[in-house]
């Protein structure tokens, strides 16, 4: 008579699922088991308050400080004050103007990013070249019969964004340049590029734009000014750069020499190895070190208020020192901790992406 084995029977529903990783979890022993229950409950008196103010008692519709009578959060404050912290005081009639340039920018940035999308390089192309064009004279105008809106009016998210966008795309290649001249075989350039580096990575970015906004002007010709959000943008910028320069320079060091020795065999120049076979393998290992130096650029704008332009966070304190509003820190500095995490979190969700689109794990 043949031998039937027994059909495998399913893993009981107590070590399988929700309920069993609770138990592996939580309540795998006595201790653990009086941990979770306090935790819980400490985090469940947290978030009955937290809901209670933000949600439940608050104030939602109005249009001024007295539409807030309940005890909860007073969000007629941010609905009023919204318009502001996105556009600073971008005149109204012209804000279509951003909400255009943005349009732009999130489209270029879905076709180069949607895999399916064809034509990535010509994407690419008019990324760096059009779009720039483009966004300025959006933004600024002086041309196509836009009116001229002074960098002064600017502020809020508009701001915001500016500052990182342009402060990343700029320190890309010079923070490239640099890790390439650290690791030059030429002493000269070796040392030069070195010093930079050490010197912008020592100096506090605060100091920075400090000295830009205050000191810079001082070096120039009489008669002669740059703007002030300019100054700003230099200062980021070779901030930036240096530590950008770090993180191609770990990436590059990353890469086994036979990736090196392979190129060489092959007859190929410096730059032709650079640009055919090193960078485009660094560059992928770099990715978590390059979206980690974004968000941090994204946070480090908020600094720029010391030097009068009102990014988003700038926006809220200066609505918080209206003496209409006063008495509502709360509601507004949760708006901007939330405009930043939305944005950085999405930055990290894509540096995911990316790394598992381009398959980051490298092999020597």
């Amino acid at each position: 008579m043949p031998f039937t084995p027994t059909p495998a029977r399913p893993a009981p529903i107590s070590q399988m699922g929700v309920i069993g990783w609770l138990r592996k979890n939580l309540f795998s022993n006595i201790p653990n088991t009086l941990l979770s229950l306090v935790a819980l409950y400490v985090v469940w008196q947290v978030l009955s308050s937290v809901i209670s103010w933000a949600f439940i008692n608050a104030d939602w519709v109005g249009s001024s400080r007295a539409d807030c009578t309940s005890d909860g959060a007073c969000w007629v404050f941010v609905s009023v004050r919204l318009n502001q912290f996105i556009y600073g005081f971008y005149p109204a009639e012209a804000r279509w103007r951003p909400n255009l340039a943005f349009a732009l920018l999130v489209g270029f940035l879905i076709w180069l990013a949607v895999p399916r999308i064809p034509y990535k390089k010509l994407g690419g192309i008019l990324a760096l070249t059009a779009f720039p064009v483009a966004a300025y004279f959006l933004l600024y105008g002086g041309a196509f019969g836009l009116p001229v809106v002074p960098t002064s009016r600017w502020g809020g998210l508009l701001l915001t964004i500016v500052l990182a966008v342009i402060g990343i795309v700029l320190a890309m290649p010079i923070g490239i340049a640099l890790a390439l001249g650290r690791r030059s075989n030429m002493p000269a350039v070796r040392l030069v590029c070195t010093i930079f580096i050490e010197f912008w990575r020592g100096v506090p970015l605060i100091t920075i734009l400090f000295m830009a906004s205050v000191m810079l002007p001082l070096f120039f010709a009489e008669g002669v000014s740059i703007d002030r959000l300019i100054r700003a943008l230099i200062g980021i910028t070779l901030f930036q750069s240096a530590y950008m320069a770090e993180v191609v320079r770990g990436g590059l060091q990353a890469l086994g020499k036979g990736q090196y020795e392979a190129a060489d065999a092959l007859g190929l120049s410096y730059w032709q190895k650079m640009n055919l076979i090193i960078l485009p393998q660094a560059l992928k290992i770099m990715i978590p070190g390059i979206v980690n130096t974004t968000i941090s650029l994204w946070k480090d704008t908020s600094l720029v208020v010391i030097i009068g332009l009102l990014e988003v966070l700038g926006q809220v304190r200066q609505a918080l020192a209206d003496p209409n509003w006063l008495g509502f820190p709360a509601e507004g500095y949760i708006f901007a901790a939330l405009t930043f995490w939305v944005f950085c979190f999405s930055m990290s969700r894509f540096s995911q992406y990316l790394e598992r689109r381009l398959d980051t794990g490298h092999k020597n």
